[in-house]
């Protein structure tokens, strides 16, 4: 992207920004996982900083396992504009006694960075990040993992939750204001 793209502009206030209201209107508990403690002073949300700072998402997601008390994490991407805390909570609830619990695509597409990670799971991120093995997709091999599908959340499930803002065109993408509804 060339910047920060969680400090680009969406909807009145940054990806960031935005990602965190929404999540916190919905969750009593909503931290921003970091690299450096010093990163985006202006954000007054609790922050959990990387125990092994440079395994990407790997990183965060091991920090917040092993530092907040609760019996696990919803991890969500801050670009995922239109992540949704409601299916957040609904993939929480169906993470039963599973090690994870995310959406799989009819594809096979996975997005691991809008899923439930139990604690259990934290031996096998604090091995993948000693090997040196970052992917999330690697974490989730051998994982007890429940993979729901997007007719499990029936009417929480839109195409744009899972929709990540990676590369310019994305971004513009989302900038556009949605179409009027088009009516035969």
């Amino acid at each position: 992207m060339g910047c920060d793209k969680l400090t680009l502009p969406f909807g009145g206030q940054t990806l960031l920004e935005s990602a965190l209201s929404r999540f916190s209107a919905e969750f009593p508990n909503v931290v921003l996982s970091v690299a450096d403690s010093a990163k985006y002073p202006e954000i007054t949300a609790k922050k959990n900083v990387d125990i092994f700072p440079g395994a990407g998402a790997m990183s965060g997601l091991h920090a917040a396992l092993t530092n907040l008390p609760d019996n696990g994490i919803f991890l969500v991407a801050a670009d995922l504009p239109y992540s949704c805390p409601r299916a957040a909570k609904r993939i929480i609830e169906m993470c039963g006694d599973h090690d994870v619990c995310l959406i799989r695509l009819d594809d096979g597409k996975l997005e691991p960075l809008f899923g439930y990670y139990r604690s259990t799971i934290l031996p096998r991120c604090d091995e993948a990040i000693k090997s040196g093995e970052y992917r999330m997709s690697e974490l989730l091999l051998g994982a007890d993992t429940r993979f729901i599908t997007t007719d499990d959340l029936g009417g929480l499930w839109d195409d744009k939750i899972i929709l990540n803002v990676n590369r310019p065109e994305e971004y513009d993408m989302i900038r556009q204001p949605d179409p009027p509804p088009h009516h035969s």
